[in-house]
């Protein structure tokens, strides 16, 4: 009992470390893509994890039985362009707005298994999605039902994100963890490099989140590119390490304060500090985040 009690504090602690990471992370990205575009992040930030991965698969071949690349390409692409989403409002909106929106990603998760999987929607789940849009609402505070660019890009990256982890819930029985890590990693840095290549030569303004020009980093540019790849590994590792030492519900919740470290670390960067309305906003988002992760299981990998 002792032993299992320590193993819950162990796994909170490490939950908390990551999300700490993570938020570092996002700080990282928001003074880059102050100067850089997000598309450019999104590619160093992704070819820094395929070099990691590669360095495993040297020394431990893959173990899947594979069968669905589709799928597989699948989970890849949404996930990059969910990533570059998430990126690309940290510009734009306070970092722990930012954040929120990405951490919607269980609700929809939710709502894709019941409407793709087949899976159950229990009444707590039902009543997670509505507080979760509730909180959605809040925290746009949209005017006259109209939301903004951003707003939309930063709901999108948590879409994105659910259907990528829904996808997992598939791929998992096919394919080796890191197969499916690096068809997000991969796409994500092969991606880039394709859109960049096309932006001299077309790149409408409202598509300026997709498509944008490669600029060569500068001075310490460089030293925060290392510094998300680092902080982003760091916080996989120690959030992989919690989901294996504790309940998933309960780190699962603990994961939520991410949000609050972001948000410091948002306003230690400049970001204004959040209105009552959107705090009451953030709040929802966390409660239907907490109860739908009571019943999940931890989807390995990235977005």
């Amino acid at each position: 009992m002792r032993e299992k009690i320590e193993n819950i504090d162990r796994g909170v602690l490490l939950m908390l470390l990551a999300s700490f990471c993570f938020a570092i992370m996002g700080g990282f990205v928001k003074l880059l893509v102050a100067t850089l575009p997000s598309l450019e992040v999104t590619f160093f930030r992704n070819i820094f994890g395929v070099v990691i991965i590669l360095l495993t698969l040297w020394k431990v071949p893959l173990k899947q039985i594979g069968g669905k690349p589709w799928l597989l390409i699948f989970r890849g692409a949404i996930g990059f362009i969910s990533l570059l989403c998430y990126f690309y409002v940290m510009a734009y909106i306070p970092l722990g707005v930012a954040t929120t929106y990405n951490k919607t990603s269980p609700i929809f998760v939710a709502l894709f298994a019941y409407l793709f999987l087949n899976e159950k929607l229990p009444r707590s789940a039902i009543i997670a999605v509505v507080l979760g849009f509730g909180g959605i609402l809040l925290v746009a505070q949209p005017e006259g039902f109209a939301f903004s660019k951003y707003d939309i890009l930063g709901v999108l990256s948590g879409i994105g994100a659910a259907l990528a982890y829904t996808s997992i819930r598939e791929l998992r029985q096919y394919y080796d963890t890191r197969a499916i890590v690096l068809s997000f990693m991969g796409i994500g840095s092969i991606g880039p490099i394709i859109l960049m290549a096309i932006a001299p030569f077309y790149a409408p303004k409202e598509l300026d989140f997709l498509l944008a020009p490669f600029l060569m980093p500068q001075g310490k540019e460089w030293l925060y590119i290392i510094a998300v790849g680092l902080f982003a590994t760091v916080s996989q590792l120690l959030m992989t390490k919690a989901y294996s030492l504790s309940k998933a519900g309960i780190i699962g919740a603990i994961s939520y304060s991410n949000i609050i470290f972001a948000t410091i670390v948002g306003i230690i960067l400049g970001d204004k500090l959040p209105d009552i309305i959107t705090i009451l906003g953030i709040i929802l988002v966390i409660i239907a985040g907490m109860l739908v992760s009571k019943k999940e299981k931890p989807e390995k990998g990235n977005i």
